[in-house]
């Protein structure tokens, strides 16, 4: 008879914020070695993610532009969002827009967590985004602020880091228009 699970197995605690991931990234082949998870301000962290790494109860909303690995969540969360984006050339810039107006959303209700797979290039286009459009950062300021919490290779992906800079004129406006969305306060996959 064989079993499905190790019955004298021992729950090991792994924390995100000290588990570190090393690599390089397709983009200028710029080297990273960073934690699965960096807090960027009081309420918004930064990250990648493993399948199975357990979500730290602390984080109230999650956001993935990641959905091929998950978190194993065994806390509620007052919401969780999951869309697809890819480390292209391109920018969906209505995807953007969207998810930076959800995860300003949920950073004014909760701790919210924004991850792809390094945290390097996905999330972190759409957490400048949302640092500029619900803070009012410059565009240089959101970018120095992800490099500086997380690692100097964010936005290793150039097209993603200037299409950041020819928008932050508009951003103030483009979230006003699209405030209000309740993406935040229900699970939604995209």
């Amino acid at each position: 008879m064989t079993t499905s699970f190790d019955p004298t197995a021992i729950e090991i605690a792994v924390d995100p914020t000290k588990k570190r991931m090393r690599g390089v990234a397709i983009h200028g082949n710029a080297s990273f070695d960073v934690p699965f998870m960096s807090q960027i301000d009081d309420r918004l962290w930064v990250g990648g993610c493993q399948d199975g790494m357990v979500l730290p109860t602390y984080i109230e909303h999650l956001v993935s532009v990641y959905p091929w690995e998950k978190y194993t969540v065994n806390h509620e969360l007052q919401s969780s969002l999951t869309v697809k984006m890819f480390d292209a050339d391109g920018v969906d810039e209505e995807l953007v827009r969207t998810v930076a107006v959800a995860i300003n959303e949920c950073r004014r209700d909760g701790t919210t967590l924004v991850h792809c797979q390094a945290g390097l290039n996905r999330s972190a286009l759409v957490a400048a985004f949302a640092l500029m459009s619900g803070d009012g950062m410059s565009a240089a300021d959101a970018i120095a602020l992800l490099r500086s919490k997380r690692s100097p290779a964010v936005l290793c992906n150039r097209t993603f880091e200037r299409w950041l800079t020819d928008q932050h004129p508009r951003s103030n406006t483009l979230t006003e228009a699209t405030t209000g969305s309740g993406l935040c306060h229900k699970e939604e996959n995209r």
